[in-house]
């Protein structure tokens, strides 16, 4: 049953991210609209436990909204927003957050536990997916500058399997041994990149 939800799923994220019509920047401005009040005028949120979207790769974006969509990614504020959503709207949305400039993390007050973030992002081999500078790879996520009360609460969603689309295992297998201060630690060093 599982295997034929992902079936589904990678279907339909195929068929947004293959259909002949090119996205559209403006027209996702447009729809983007609805997404400021959480995510943050140009994608940059201001709001605790809401990711910036700013920056954020195309890819990435387009499967996290068909994740929400279809339902296999919950959120209580997404819900109704993606369902009313068509694969233009998608694929026109990941094309303008991808374009936007973004967050770049600010200054550094505890370089210290940015060192053992650091050293645990080496050890959890973060790079090999995320990239060297963590600025992500086609539908893996941007996390350098991310909000870092986001990432402390990501880290500890797939820790506990609470986090649902795309990505669980690998993540679920990275997060599991983690330490709540190794997560504290990991959150403070890429919100700083």
């Amino acid at each position: 049953m599982r295997l034929a939800s992902f079936a589904i799923l990678f279907a339909a994220v195929i068929a947004v991210a293959s259909s002949a019509n090119a996205a559209d920047v403006a027209a996702g401005k447009a729809k983007a609209e609805i997404c400021a009040a959480c995510h943050g005028d140009n994608g940059i949120s201001q709001t605790e436990n809401i990711p910036s979207l700013a920056g954020q790769l195309d890819q990435y974006v387009q499967w996290q909204l068909v994740f929400f969509r279809a339902g296999a990614r919950k959120n209580e504020q997404m819900q109704p927003i993606v369902e009313q959503l068509n694969n233009d709207d998608i694929r026109n949305l990941g094309a303008y957050f991808a374009s936007l400039t973004p967050f770049k993390g600010g200054k550094d007050d505890n370089p210290d536990l940015s060192e053992k973030g650091k050293q645990a992002a080496a050890g959890r081999r973060c790079a090999s997916c995320h990239g060297d500078t963590f600025a992500g790879t086609k539908a893996v996520a941007r996390i350098a500058g991310q909000r870092e009360e986001y990432l402390v609460k990501a880290l500890h969603d797939y820790k506990s399997g609470q986090r649902s689309g795309g990505a669980q295992a690998a993540m679920a297998d990275v997060a599991y041994p983690l330490s709540d201060e190794e997560i504290t630690a990991l959150a403070h060093y890429l919100a700083h990149l």
